[in-house]
């Protein structure tokens, strides 16, 4: 069972008023050490890969991969907009992060560049994230492709080929939307599974599904029983899941994934303040293992991204994970 982190750390402060290369590195270093510290096996670079560096902010999960593209305006029309705030799926958004005008091209998206500037700060084994190509194909307006299988794919396509000489040990293809669309699930699990096809070879394959997180917020309705089949349509590694706000009843269908697919779970509470005691993250472990089996357990890790918590609160939050797994397992 290794400890990591499923993707975002808080932004250092400082990073938001000095926002340059050599601020960033400084940053990267400042986030990867300080999940060395606490405990974290398996560590990621908190998403600082997806910086803006131009508007001094986070760049989105989907508009990091969608702004730099080539077949992609900032530009809609008052029809197009208004097209796109009609879209019951969309009601959390009030704009789209870019329409797709054209043929989707690489642009100035630079993934590699991103791995190797994190990679540059520490030998330990590092995750590297990408958002779906479901998860953006569902989030963009399109006056091109037509219709959503083949936007979907075009995104993996493109994605697939960004992952090139990214030698993670872990790379993660994050999903945050279909769990709350289960009937596009062969849809959205064929285009990840292109893009997992991009992967180079040695480096594990991992999916993350979740419900939402913003503000604190659940942003997504369902339960995974119902993303069973999507799940097993998986050709990944592992997956990353969140189980301390999901019902045992719910967890128990976990059970129904595929025994060639292991288990990353999520024993963090991401939506509080409140740090866990070892003892309390140790008793999270046993009961998952009682529910799907020890064997199942790959990794631990919080439910999400830390990013809408105080630092404090989440450097807290990985000590407790990383105390929690070896009181389970007996280490202390």
């Amino acid at each position: 069972m290794t400890t990591t982190v499923v993707g975002s750390y808080p932004v250092p402060e400082w990073l938001k008023r000095s926002s340059d290369e050599e601020a960033l590195g400084d940053a990267l270093t400042v986030v990867i050490d300080a999940q060395r510290r606490a405990g974290i096996e398996l560590i990621g670079d908190g998403e600082l890969g997806r910086w803006d560096l131009e508007r001094r902010a986070p760049g989105g999960m989907v508009e990091r991969f969608v702004r730099p593209l080539d077949g992609v305006s900032a530009a809609l029309t008052r029809g197009q907009l208004d097209a796109y705030r009609a879209r019951a799926d969309m009601a959390f958004r009030s704009a789209p992060p870019g329409i797709v005008v054209g043929p989707l091209g690489d642009g100035r998206l630079d993934l590699k560049r991103d791995w190797e500037r994190a990679r540059a700060r520490t030998g330990a084994p590092l995750k590297f994230t990408v958002s779906s190509p479901y998860l953006i194909a569902k989030t963009v307006a399109d006056a091109h492709y037509g219709d959503l299988e083949s936007l979907a794919t075009a995104f993996a396509e493109l994605l697939a080929g960004q992952l090139a000489g990214i030698d993670a040990a872990v790379v993660q293809v994050d999903e945050p939307n279909l769990p709350g669309s289960p009937a596009d699930g062969a849809l959205a699990a064929a285009a990840i599974n292109r893009l997992l096809e991009g992967v180079e070879r040695g480096a594990e394959r991992a999916v993350h599904l979740c419900f939402g997180n913003y503000g604190g917020q659940t942003l997504q309705r369902g339960d995974y029983g119902r993303l069973i089949d999507f799940m097993n349509a998986l050709r990944c590694d592992h997956l990353v899941l969140e189980t301390t706000r999901r019902a045992p009843a719910e967890i128990d269908r976990l059970r129904g994934v595929s025994a060639d697919i292991r288990l990353g779970l999520g024993v963090i509470d991401v939506k509080d303040l409140q740090v866990e005691t070892p003892d309390l993250v140790a008793r999270r472990i046993e009961a998952l293992a009682r529910t799907v089996g020890a064997e199942r357990i790959a990794y631990l890790h919080p439910d999400c991204g830390l990013r809408m918590l105080p630092r404090p609160v989440a450097d807290g939050k990985l000590r407790a994970l990383a105390a929690g797994r070896d009181r389970y397992l007996g280490r202390g």
